[in-house]
């Protein structure tokens, strides 16, 4: 059985905190180009090209996929999550299936990993995790069993990377996911799932897991900026991060204590503005 791919704060009960294809839109067009200087700093590091056969487990809505294949990287994305899956293949295989359309450099799955290797019969040499954890508790629950599977289709000495939020005193988030914890602990026994401070050792102890071994790690700034307070609570909540929260109360309950939390954020203008840090440790198998 292949394992669920980096989505244990999300993968349960989507239904109650939002519909399944608002939240992935929301995602896609509001939360997820926050991202975008990790994605960077990553390929950079790594001298991300042509040259480059990368696999990309939770691959979201793609646009991580897309900086990529931008850069002329064959890749190839895995998620459980069909409708941001649907929102990926939208961007990266637009003209898929039409007549005439032109051979990709990108394949999706939704329903488990590849079966071998890249489209070119070669292995990966890049295997990315770019959703961050070690900010809800469980959260890299399912990240081991997902490398452990991914890593047979990996060439010898593969990079693999993982990411992580930054300590707490460095994510302006941070006080805003505190929202989830204690509204997610207002039910006894507490629901699964809720926000937890970042550790120190999170990427660290996924790596030892998983049999890797670390060969360098980067922090980047990836400020959170929003055009308004309903933007920002409609990208924090497709996150995942809140849903322990809203099953635990309720959606607008949530909503309203997140706009309030946002309160110190906001600009003289309206726009609402986070300064904050993630991690990404460079591995090797």
């Amino acid at each position: 059985m292949t394992p669920t791919l980096v989505r244990n704060h999300r993968d349960a009960d989507l239904s109650a905190p939002a519909d399944a294809g608002t939240r992935a839109r929301d995602w896609a067009e509001i939360q997820e180009r926050m991202l975008a200087p990790l994605y960077e700093a990553v390929y950079d590091r790594l001298e991300v090209g042509p040259a480059t056969r990368m696999l990309s487990l939770g691959c979201g809505s793609g646009l991580a996929m897309l900086v990529a294949a931008a850069r002329g990287a064959h890749v190839t994305g895995v998620d459980s999550d069909r409708e941001r899956l649907a929102l990926a293949r939208a961007r990266l295989l637009p003209d898929e299936g039409a007549e005439g359309a032109p051979a990709h450099r990108a394949r999706l799955h939704d329903d488990g990993l590849p079966a071998g290797a890249g489209a070119d019969g070669a292995p990966y040499d890049l295997i990315t995790v770019f959703e961050p954890i070690g900010c809800a508790a469980g959260d890299s629950e399912g990240l081991v069993p997902a490398l452990e599977s991914a890593l047979p289709l990996a060439a010898r000495g593969a990079t693999v990377v993982l990411t992580g939020w930054g300590p707490p005193e460095r994510c302006a988030t941070a006080p805003v996911l505190r929202v989830a914890a204690r509204l997610a602990e207002s039910t006894r026994p507490p629901r699964p799932g809720g926000w937890r401070p970042t550790l120190r050792d999170d990427l660290e102890d996924v790596a030892a897991r998983a049999g890797l071994k670390p060969d360098g790690s980067g922090r980047v700034s990836c400020p959170f900026g929003y055009a308004d307070p309903d933007s920002a609570v409609r990208g924090l909540l497709s996150t995942g991060l809140f849903d322990a929260a809203v099953r635990a109360t309720d959606r607008s309950q949530v909503e309203k204590e997140v706009a309030e939390a946002l309160h110190p954020y906001r600009r003289a203008d309206g726009t609402v503005w986070m300064p904050n840090v993630f991690r990404y440790l460079v591995c090797t198998t």
